[in-house]
C-alpha cells in the first residue's frame, strides 16, 4: 500500500493520515488482498503507509464500525468475514429489485449494450480455468450493469445500487466461497442475453433473474450447511 503524506498542520494532518489509513486497508479488504480472518497488525500496516500507530488505530476503528473488521481476544483486528444472516438478507433483497430494474430496462436494451453484455460475459468465461473470484465478482457487476442500468425508475435503481454496495462490502466475492458456481451463472448469463435478444415478456426476465440471483444465494447457503 502507498500513500501520501499531508502537509497540513498537526491535528489536519493526522486526520487526513486517518483517512488514508481508512481508504488503504478498506481497499485490501474489498480487493480481497487481505481475506477474511486476516490479521490486521497496526505497527506493520503503519510501517506499510509511513505512517505513526495513531492514525491506523483510527481508520481500523471505523472498519469495525462497517462489520469490515472484528476484535477478537488474545489475537487483535482481523477481518471479518460474511455475516450469514446480512447476506441472506442482502441477495433476497437484491434478487427482488435487481430482477424488476432488468425487466423494467429490457424494452430499452439495445443489440450493442447485449453485445457489451456478452462480451463482459466471454472475459467471465476466459477466467473459469485461472479461477480469480474478485476479479470474476467484478466483471460480474459489470455484467448486470448493462442489464439495469437502463431502468427508468431512478429509485428502483438506487436500491439495486445500494444493493451492490452492501455486498461488496459484506464481502469482495461470493465466488471464493463457492467457486463451483462460476461456470453455472455464466451460462445463465447467457440465458438472460437470449431472453432480451428474443423480446422475451418481462414478466419472464423478471424471474430469470430473480432466479439466477436466488441460485448464488441457494449455492452459498449450502456451501454453509454442515455435513450430514
Amino acid at each position: 500500500m502507498t500513500s501520501t503524506v499531508s502537509t497540513a498542520g498537526p491535528a489536519g494532518a493526522t486526520s487526513s493520515k486517518s483517512e488514508q489509513a481508512y481508504a488503504a486497508v478498506k481497499a485490501s479488504i474489498l480487493s480481497g488482498e487481505y481475506s477474511p480472518g486476516y490479521r490486521l497488525v497496526l505497527a506493520k500496516i503503519a510501517e506499510e503507509l509511513g505512517f505513526s500507530v495513531v492514525p491506523v488505530r483510527e481508520a481500523i476503528r471505523r472498519l469495525e464500525a462497517e462489520n469490515l473488521v472484528v476484535f477478537e481476544r488474545n489475537v487483535g483486528a482481523t477481518v471479518a468475514g460474511i455475516d450469514p444472516t446480512e447476506y441472506l438478507y442482502t441477495m433476497q433483497t437484491l434478487g427482488i429489485v435487481e430482477g424488476a430494474a432488468t425487466a423494467l430496462s429490457a424494452p430499452l436494451i439495445s443489440a450493442a449494450d447485449i453485445a457489451r453484455a456478452r462480451a463482459v460475459n466471454e472475459l467471465m468465461r476466459e477466467c473459469l480455468d485461472n479461477f480469480d473470484p474478485v476479479r470474476f465478482t467484478s466483471l460480474n457487476r459489470d455484467f448486470h450493469s448493462v442489464l439495469f442500468e437502463h431502468c427508468p425508475n431512478p429509485h428502483i435503481l438506487d436500491l439495486v445500487h445500494r444493493g451492490w454496495n452492501r455486498l461488496q462490502a459484506l464481502r469482495s466475492s461470493t465466488f471464493s466461497y463457492v467457486p463451483g458456481r462460476a461456470r453455472q451463472s455464466v451460462e445463465e448469463h447467457e440465458a438472460l442475453l437470449g431472453l432480451l435478444e428474443a423480446g422475451a415478456p418481462a414478466d419472464d426476465v423478471e424471474r430469470a433473474a430473480r432466479a439466477h440471483r436466488a441460485a448464488t444465494l441457494d449455492a452459498y447457503l449450502a456451501h454453509r450447511a454442515p455435513s450430514p
